[in-house]
């Protein structure tokens, strides 16, 4: 039968939102007249509220069941507000129930959503009795399943932000609409609500944001050092300003825009500063923090340390230069007692002053070796009455050691024993054979630095022999390097002999040309690896790779060989025609690998400035796949090069000067102050020297 309500234009609610805000949302009023109605919520708030009695609630809700009784439809006892019930009222509500036919009694808590199911599907179950019965828990342990419940939604529902959001810059609205089929978002917020899911987004994104500002923080933190460095590397100019001061001294630094940024907005963290990932300046408002306060003063410590140090090497130096107890030869251990004290320990660990003792010795050694070497040639008489054979007996270095024994310059190697007699023995060898290889000067012997500053200056007379040949005969002349590591150079060289007749002469659009190839694996800054030597000049330069390393061992010797010439009048290894290969590893096919060192070889040439040729365009490829065409393409190009730079004509004066013959002669002494390109160069100057027929290679 149905129920008449007496609820006719009254609101209906759909959820507490709606309570003070009635206008904010869809208002829909309770129908009018008999509704149909099977079972009933009896509802009873066992909270503490204002002004309000509990027991007069009681007696209301007891009139109401009364009247609720005669429908005799079923009904359910709802205990609501629990999470704030009153154990008292509780009591007595259940009390209420029991006098009451044994009413069923649901526990529950709208707020924390506790028991709300339970409570409708407890009365539905009533009404249908074909529905399984419903097991009603209590509110606190129905409140611990909820917790636990929750607890697990929230730790998926987390996992997914995680998952999805990496960026502090995210929108709730954008990644809401991207999570809003994934069921750990739907969970979390059937059991929780979309605001505490917004909640836990915002909390995420800022931690994002934090972590993001603590890498900034700590990038600029890192950074402040090297600025310092760069800007105040003075003590006294900071010794004793303060912090503020300082960054008064920093901003007149010309370079302090190089390091700095300064904001118009501040602090920085609270700025867009954050996110402009390409601008990596200190903004310079971090100067006011106290990391960067502590990084000042460690800077300003530092500076006063490396002066004390500074200092006492100073001091520890003057200690060996003052000190008569150090002489040359005199071992660590026992000059460590006359020249050390307690401040020099202090401040510098004792290998530092191992290693400038090491220094000091070498330099006081060296000098005593020079003066010694001095005082054998005063004592030059010593040495006549000499053997041919220039060995002397054992009776005559027991002669020489007495009559210089007395001689400070003698005593001074008294612990380089050994050396010293091995000085005596050259200097004899010298005096009976004067030789650049026995020269006491080495290195610095005027006949090799004559050498090698002539050997500079022109070609020799061989190279300018055959540049003539060259242009009086049908037969032109290409002189090729051909630059590669671990057996490339050779192999390839190889390759294009088979190609040559027997001669080594080489036919390129039907010219014949003589081939002369110089294959080169090792430091080119050695002799036997060099570009050029006195027999060859080079026209061109095929440089080969199959490999990173290779292509690193081609790169750094051609910056070598052009480093190498810098300075001198005939420079031309600067402006050498260049082709780049890449040459294929047998059994290696196309691949990342191939791609990539194309990659890098296109890279280098530009760099360069020079042909790179691939596998894939001329056709140069390394081994058994290398053909006649191919070579003449690449010999063809360095031979017009050659052309252009004008290296295959000759010089016709020489021809004219072939008559001239003038002869100077020049005694130097090793060892002199000056040097020898200072006589030498008014001649090497000339447009009209040239290197003299006898070959010798100190002579022009």
């Amino acid at each position: 039968a149905a129920t008449k309500l007496a609820s006719a234009e009254k609101l209906m609610y759909f959820c507490t939102d709606q309570l003070g805000l009635e206008q904010d949302f869809e208002q829909k009023q309770m129908p009018d007249g008999k509704l149909l109605v099977d079972g009933f919520l009896l509802c009873i708030d066992v909270s503490r509220g204002m002004n309000r009695n509990f027991d007069d609630q009681l007696k209301f809700v007891s009139n109401l069941y009364n009247q609720l009784a005669k429908t005799k439809k079923p009904l359910v006892v709802v205990l609501t507000k629990c999470d704030e019930g009153v154990e008292r009222y509780i009591r007595d509500a259940h009390t209420f129930a029991l006098s009451k036919k044994n009413l069923q009694v649901v526990e529950t808590s709208a707020r924390s959503n506790v028991n709300i199911d339970l409570a409708f599907s407890t009365l539905v179950q009533l009404i249908d009795k074909s529905r399984g019965k419903t097991k009603i828990i209590p509110y606190f342990e129905a409140l611990k399943q909820q917790s636990q419940q929750i607890a697990a939604a929230k730790d998926k529902y987390e996992w997914l932000v995680s998952r999805i959001v990496k960026n502090h810059n995210e929108t709730w609205s954008n990644v809401s609409r991207k999570m809003q089929s994934s069921p750990e978002y739907q969970d979390y917020v059937y059991l929780e609500g979309t605001q505490k899911a917004k909640k836990l987004f915002l909390q995420h994104v800022h931690r994002l944001k934090q972590e993001h500002i603590e890498r900034r923080r700590k990038m600029y933190l890192a950074m402040l050092p090297q600025a310092f460095e760069a800007l105040i590397p003075d003590l006294d100019e900071i010794d004793h300003l303060s912090c503020v001061k300082v960054e008064k001294l920093l901003e007149t630094k010309p370079d302090f825009l190089k390091w700095f940024i300064v904001l118009e907005e501040t602090p920085w963290d609270a700025t867009s500063h954050i996110d402009n990932m390409e601008n990596e300046r200190i903004p310079f408002d971090l100067m006011e923090t106290q990391p960067a306060e502590q990084l000042y003063e460690a800077h300003l410590e530092k500076l006063r340390n490396e002066r004390k140090r500074a200092e006492m090497r100073r001091a520890f130096k003057e200690n060996l230069e003052t000190s008569p107890f150090i002489t040359p030869g005199k071992p660590w251990e026992e000059a460590r007692s006359f020249i050390m004290n307690e401040d020099f320990y202090m401040w510098l660990e004792e290998s530092i002053y191992m290693d400038i003792y090491s220094k000091h010795q070498k330099q006081i050694i060296e000098k005593a070796k020079e003066e010694f070497q001095e005082l054998l040639l005063e004592y030059s008489e010593l040495f006549y009455e000499l053997e041919l054979d220039a060995k002397p007996s054992k009776e005559k270095m027991g002669v020489i050691q007495d009559v210089l024994g007395e001689e400070q310059r003698f005593k001074a190697l008294q612990k380089l024993q050994a050396e010293r007699d091995a000085l005596i023995l050259k200097h004899i060898h010298f005096v009976y054979h004067p030789t650049k290889e026995t020269c006491p000067s080495c290195l610095v012997c005027v006949d090799s630095k004559i050498e090698q500053l002539i050997s500079s200056r022109f070609i020799r007379p061989s190279e300018r022999n055959q540049k003539n040949l060259l242009s009086d005969s049908n037969i032109d002349r290409i002189n090729l390097v051909i630059l590669g590591k671990d057996g490339l150079a050779r192999e390839l060289a190889n390759e294009i002999r088979a190609l040559c007749t027997n001669d080594d002469k080489y036919v390129i659009e039907g010219k014949m040309y003589e081939l002369s190839l110089r294959p080169i694996e090792g430091n080119v800054r050695l002799p036997v690896n060099s570009f050029q030597t006195p027999t060859f000049q080079p026209h061109g330069c095929l440089c080969l790779y199959n490999s990173k390393e290779s292509l690193s061992y081609v790169v750094e010797s051609i910056e070598k060989s052009r480093e190498s010439t810098i300075g001198r009048r005939e420079n031309h290894l600067v402006h050498l025609p260049l082709t780049l290969i890449l040459v294929n590893k047998r059994g290696d096919t196309s691949g990342e690998t191939l791609h990539s060192l194309i990659q890098q070889g296109q890279q280098i040439a530009s760099k360069l400035q020079c042909v790179f040729l691939d596998p894939a365009s001329a056709g140069i490829g390394y081994g058994r796949n290398i053909n006649e065409k191919q070579i003449s393409q690449v010999l063809k190009g360095l031979l017009d090069s050659k052309r252009n730079l004008n290296l295959v004509s000759s010089t016709s004066s020489i021809k004219d000067l072939a008559d001239v013959d003038l002869r100077i002669v020049m005694c130097l002494m090793c060892g002199d102050p000056f040097n020898a390109d200072d006589i030498l160069l008014p001649i090497l100057q000339s447009q009209t020297y040239r290197p003299s027929q006898c070959g010798s290679s100190s002579s022009v």
